[in-house]
């Protein structure tokens, strides 16, 4: 018999994909384009959330 094991709740805002690259349009000096990561705000870059009885008890 397998042991069970609980899956991680995925992120209902970014459904996983914490983060994105974006481009500010400006060239660098090797002629690319400067991009910077934004992480989700509700994950905070993780992916995944908590239940929320972990994340009370943590306050």
């Amino acid at each position: 018999m397998m042991p069970q094991t609980s899956t991680p709740r995925v992120c209902r805002d970014c459904d996983g994909f914490a983060t994105a690259t974006i481009t500010t349009g400006l060239p660098t000096t090797d002629g690319t384009r400067d991009t910077i990561p934004v992480h989700c705000p509700t994950c905070r870059g993780l992916g995944r959330t908590f239940p929320a009885a972990l994340t009370r008890a943590g306050k």
